[in-house]
């Protein structure tokens, strides 16, 4: 097997050995320690802590004979129990950053916090705008040059939860947006078109603001403030330019 499919596996929480042993049992079918051990080159005085970790992780069962004889699960069956696992994690976590953690935070006298961060990174950037929108109560100006599929899919089904919240969504787009896109956001909210538009951003309530500037093509700089200065500037610029803005789906 490639070592890209061993790192897969490595990624997915099995070690080393334990990849290599459950490869071995993909091609095998059903065999004993010993066997596993030879063909997969684990060391024999590691191979049953190796198949015993597998077995409680949900990759492999035993046959209860002697001598006993391990089989592989179906990759796709230990794929779905390793999600579960890693859902129940996440859940945990939240529980304990929701009531244990951010309670410590918003308890700090005084919020030693910067006006304005850079976001470096897609990935960045997309987490910061679903925290965003996941706090809007009233409010949500959303200007998107480049709106890729991948941050669509990302951030739609929170601004459909807030439409149907009573949150006011106004989303302008450039007129070259994947049609794909714009027929999926003119679906549940208004949609307004502009031939160019320098930068994107997102402004929440009036009172903070992810705003990314730069030209289509070009590298791009992606900011988060809630700095009052700033962030009302951005929301009267979008205003001007939503006002002279083309409904999608009119006769221009």
């Amino acid at each position: 097997m490639s070592e890209d499919v061993i790192n897969t596996l490595r990624e997915m929480g099995l070690r080393g050995y334990e990849a290599k042993a459950y490869l071995s049992l993909l091609e095998l079918g059903v065999a004993t320690a010993s066997q596993i051990s030879e063909h997969s080159e684990v060391p024999y005085s590691k191979i049953y802590e190796v198949l015993n970790s597998l077995e409680k992780k949900g990759w492999i069962e035993t046959q209860d004979e002697r001598p006993r004889r391990y089989y592989p699960k179906p990759p796709t069956e230990a794929l779905e129990a390793t999600r579960l696992k890693v859902e129940e994690k996440i859940k945990a976590w939240e529980k304990a950053i929701r009531e244990e953690i951010q309670p410590l935070y918003e308890r700090r006298e005084i919020r030693e916090r910067p006006d304005i961060w850079i976001l470096r990174g897609e990935n960045a950037t997309i987490a910061k705008i679903k925290e965003l929108l996941e706090g809007v109560k009233e409010e949500v100006m959303v200007a998107a040059p480049q709106l890729t599929w991948n941050l669509m899919k990302a951030v739609a089904p929170t601004l459909e939860r807030k439409i149907e919240s009573g949150v006011n969504v106004m989303l302008l787009l450039s007129k070259n947006a994947d049609l794909t896109v714009l027929r999926a956001l003119s679906g549940f909210a208004e949609v307004r078109l502009r031939d160019h538009l320098f930068g994107g951003g997102v402004i929440a309530d009036g009172r903070e603001a992810i705003l990314v500037l730069g030209e289509r093509g070009k590298p791009s700089l992606t900011i988060w403030s809630d700095h009052s200065g700033l962030v009302k500037f951005a929301k009267e610029y979008f205003r001007n330019l939503w006002e002279t803005a083309e409904r999608y789906g009119e006769e221009p």
